[in-house]
């Protein structure tokens, strides 16, 4: 594999084409270390051995049921699972966890309104919560048999069109850029006396696949459209991307693997020849707009659970923080009416709808939520299962494991050893899954390499099995059968295989 000194991206220059571009701040002084800043030779031998794949799957690996480290919940099982503090963190912190859940799970409401601490929502919206979309911190899904759209949105943007937009996305500026009228998100929900943006609209088509053995599994794909546009028509090249809110969990953690572990695992020109090109996400920070390594959303969009956070508060619920001042959310000058509604600015609390230190305690709310721990790790089926899915090449971008940083800026996750299941980067998943959409450095087919911790608790904690970006596969089956690009070869495996290994391989998901 290449020396993260040689990484390269691939990013749009101001002609349109495509150039190979080292990961460089100025000059010759590299972006990020190579090696791990935080351990000494002794702690650097310790981390490769620890982190090391397994040959080994006869047997259980070392601490493998303590997902998430000191931190892991080893609560039992309800649809509580997602909810718990990390378990390492000390008695002060639990108090700012519960202040951090009490703002989660409220509810904003228009204003004006007696609430004083609580309006400002919207005007336009999608949720009136935190907890509206990761109910119980957890999984979204797409309306099922009912108009409930509240945990799946759809994103909008388009590409650049001239010189001036090109640079911006080379240089880490934007992402992409909204719609004239309707800004980054469709907002399908107002206040009183205002019109909603529009609907979002899904029709799916039925696509059999046979598997190995004759087994037929349908799936489903889904087309997007938006009706009742209240404010005219989106721009002929403004894309939709659905996304369903992620689970929550573990999100301080993986904030704390340290850049050079991730990058270790980039191959953008797959030099190895192995097919997987995982390729890093560079963004700028919200606050100090420092490029950072971009390691959450679906898109990899974001470097930290507080840009994470406020994005939120902003584009789903309209409410202005310090990081995102804007008191009338994704409203467009386009949107006239929308911008002379009243916001819930009060003097008296500051010059945004959550001060500080509202964001800062649902950042650290969102970064302590605790991984549940593995079960049946020791399972016959569940081991048959992990060396399938080690020998079919899922564990090339589900990455098991990393440990975390030593100089975290929370001790209950620092130098942990943790089991995402992820790599962290964008990969191309191929033309099933594409949504068209560039996020930064992401093309339309790329999307980071989800999380796989907790995916097995699914259904206990949210009541269903909806998996990838829009909720279209309803089962695990389903979501290994979508991958393609990259992960085709694994899928293809999975699909070859007897139907007692596929069996396997989902008991192992399961166990997760």
């Amino acid at each position: 594999m290449a020396s993260p000194r040689l990484f390269t991206l691939l990013l749009p220059v101001l002609s349109g084409a495509l150039v190979l571009l080292p990961l460089m701040a100025s000059g010759s002084e590299p972006l990020f270390p190579s090696m791990r800043t935080d351990l000494d030779a002794k702690d650097q031998k310790r981390v490769a051995m620890v982190t090391r794949p397994t040959v080994d799957f006869s047997k259980p690996e070392q601490f493998e049921t303590m997902s998430a480290g000191a931190s892991t919940n080893r609560a039992d099982v309800n649809g509580d699972a997602f909810s718990h503090f990390s378990a390492n963190i000390t008695f002060a912190e639990e108090e700012t966890f519960k202040l951090g859940n009490a703002l989660f799970t409220k509810l904003w409401v228009s204003s004006p309104s007696s609430t004083q601490a609580s309006d400002g929502l919207g005007p336009l919206f999608n949720a009136r919560a935190c907890q509206s979309c990761h109910l119980k911190d957890g999984r979204g899904h797409p309306p099922e048999g009912s108009a409930d759209a509240t945990s799946i949105f759809l994103r909008l943007g388009r590409p650049a069109r001239t010189d001036e937009e090109r640079r911006q996305v080379a240089e880490h500026e934007r992402l992409n850029f909204p719609d004239a009228t309707y800004g980054e998100q469709l907002q399908d929900l107002a206040v009183p006396g205002l019109k909603s943006e529009g609907r979002m609209q899904i029709a799916y088509q039925d696509i059999p696949v046979t598997l190995s053995g004759g087994e037929v599994v349908t799936l489903r794909k889904p087309s997007y459209s938006v009706s009742d546009l209240a404010y005219g028509p989106l721009e002929s090249d403004v894309t939709l991307s659905p996304r369903v809110a992620p689970p929550m969990i573990g999100m301080g953690l993986i904030q704390a693997i340290h850049e050079a572990d991730i990058l270790a695992r980039a191959d953008p020109d797959d030099r190895d020849g192995d097919g997987i090109s995982g390729k890093p996400s560079l963004v700028r920070d919200h606050r100090s707009g420092e490029l950072k390594l971009g390691r959450f959303g679906f898109k990899a969009q974001n470097a930290s659970v507080r840009d994470q956070s406020s994005s939120a508060f902003a584009g789903d619920m309209g409410i202005s923080t310090p990081d995102n001042p804007f008191d009338h959310g994704d409203c467009t000058a386009a949107e006239k009416d929308c911008l002379v509604m009243p916001t819930g600015v009060q003097a008296r609390l500051g010059p945004v709808e959550a001060p500080d230190p509202v964001l800062g305690l649902v950042t650290f709310y969102s970064e302590n939520l605790a991984v549940p721990a593995r079960r049946n790790i020791s399972d016959k089926t569940v081991l048959k299962g992990k060396a399938l899915f080690y020998a079919s090449g899922c564990s090339a971008c589900h990455a098991p494991k990393f440990v975390t940083r030593r100089d975290a800026g929370n001790k209950a996750q620092a130098f942990q050893l943790i089991w995402p299941y992820s790599d962290f980067l964008l990969h191309d998943m191929g033309e099933g899954l594409a949504d068209g959409q560039q996020v930064g450095v992401a093309d339309g087919q790329e999307w980071r390499t989800q999380p796989l911790w907790g995916i097995g608790l699914t259904k206990a904690v949210n009541g269903h099995t909806f998996f990838l970006h829009d909720g279209r596969a309803r089962n695990l089956t389903e979501a290994i059968l979508w991958h393609g690009g990259e992960a085709e070869k694994a899928r293809n495996a999975f699909a070859a295989m007897p139907k007692d290994d596929r069996a396997a391989v989902l008991t192992f998901l399961e166990s997760l």
